[in-house]
């Protein structure tokens, strides 16, 4: 069986877990914490970015930094993970749903205006599949209507829109570095902040709600209580791994680009005989080959697809179910029928296996099993 994914062990992996375990510090913001703050802070040019427990942590603590609280509103696409929901909503924000474009599958930026009421406090932007949301018409409703913007990048690292890396637009942004994301350390994730006026506060947060971090630094002469938190440190083994990933983070993208070529260039004449639509790539984007997905004509389809591809020993894989459409979605007053366009792309969405240790022969026989799949 050729699985959806598989992690990548990196050449230092195992070197540098030996070290932290030899550091005798194996807790958070360890040596490896640091070096792995430092590299995403100098990379992407971000004030400051934070290492997390994972990505749902990092949304978490931007929706504490923004202060959001029963009776705000959070615009946000229905088509994403729960996480980037969860954020908020324990902290009494309600979500505001908007569709999304049916070419890059990312929040349609021409129905944002229209859902914003007095309550509307932030918009969170997901970067579907590493690529870039209409960033500048975003920016220019947020700033219109006094609004605060979030990137949950979890697709886009090394993505780029006009030229600037994705998670230096928002006032926050949030990475992943789960199993299945193209830099890993099996669970993890990042806080980026580009505003320097929410470092200190989003240490504390970090840090259970004290200024431990400062004390750390001889800035106080003993830390205590100040503020809400929670641990949102990973341990400095897991920021040992996720250093040698980054470390090999060019090698890594080369692959994932190359793997992800060779599927657009050998499905373009099945994709364009059967009427599948193959990812759309703005010019004004650069992808970050985070995934290689097919829009089949159906959901009937689609399910046939996945058979024929696991009978061939090829797991492949749908993705979001839309959230408005599910019990909790339904909690907030909405149901089938009310974003079409998510709720269309949601049924017919099918990914291709995607990872650092697909073979040339098992591209080609995941290209000869697609190939071979007929739509009537």
């Amino acid at each position: 069986m050729i699985n959806f994914n598989q992690p990548y062990i990196a050449r230092n992996q195992e070197k540098y877990i030996k070290e932290a375990l030899d550091n005798y510090h194996i807790s958070g913001d360890g040596p490896f914490t640091k070096k792995c703050n430092l590299y995403l802070e100098k990379y992407f040019g971000v004030k400051k970015a934070l290492i997390t427990t994972n990505c749902t942590h990092a949304l978490e603590m931007s929706a504490i930094l923004l202060d959001l609280k029963e009776g705000d509103e959070v615009i946000v696409p229905s088509f994403t993970f729960v996480s980037t929901l969860n954020a908020f909503i324990l902290r009494g924000a309600r979500p505001v749903f908007i569709d999304i474009r049916p070419d890059t599958l990312n929040m349609d930026e021409n129905k944002l205006e229209e859902l914003i009421t007095d309550n509307t406090k932030a918009i969170y932007v997901v970067h579907y599949a590493g690529v870039g949301c209409e960033m500048d018409r975003i920016l220019e409703i947020a700033q219109k209507y006094g609004l605060d913007v979030v990137e949950d990048n979890a697709h886009g690292i090394f993505g780029k829109y006009k030229g600037k890396y994705l998670g230096t637009f928002g006032k926050f942004a949030t990475q992943s570095f789960h199993e299945t994301k193209n830099i890993s350390c099996g669970e993890g994730g990042a806080l980026l902040i580009n505003d320097s006026n929410f470092i200190e506060r989003a240490e504390i947060i970090r840090e259970k709600g004290t200024n431990r971090s400062r004390f750390f630094r001889g800035q106080v002469d003993k830390y205590t209580w100040v503020d809400i938190g929670s641990s949102f440190l990973p341990s400095d083994i897991l920021a040992a791994i996720l250093l040698s990933h980054l470390e090999e983070s060019q090698i890594i993208q080369n692959k994932r680009k190359e793997i992800w070529e060779n599927y657009d260039y050998a499905l373009k004449e099945w994709a364009h005989d059967n009427k599948v639509i193959q990812p759309f790539i703005p010019d004004h984007c650069e992808q970050s080959y985070h995934m290689y997905y097919l829009l089949l004509p159906d959901l009937k389809t689609r399910q046939a697809f996945i058979r024929h591809l696991k009978d061939r020993g090829i797991q492949s894989v749908f993705h979001y179910v839309p959230l408005h459409t599910s019990e909790m979605g339904k909690k907030y007053g909405y149901e089938e029928g009310n974003l079409p366009v998510t709720e269309d792309i949601s049924s017919r969405l099918v990914r291709l296996p995607m990872y650092f240790n697909l073979t040339p022969t098992d591209l080609k026989k995941i290209d000869q099993a697609v190939i071979d799949f007929k739509i009537d």
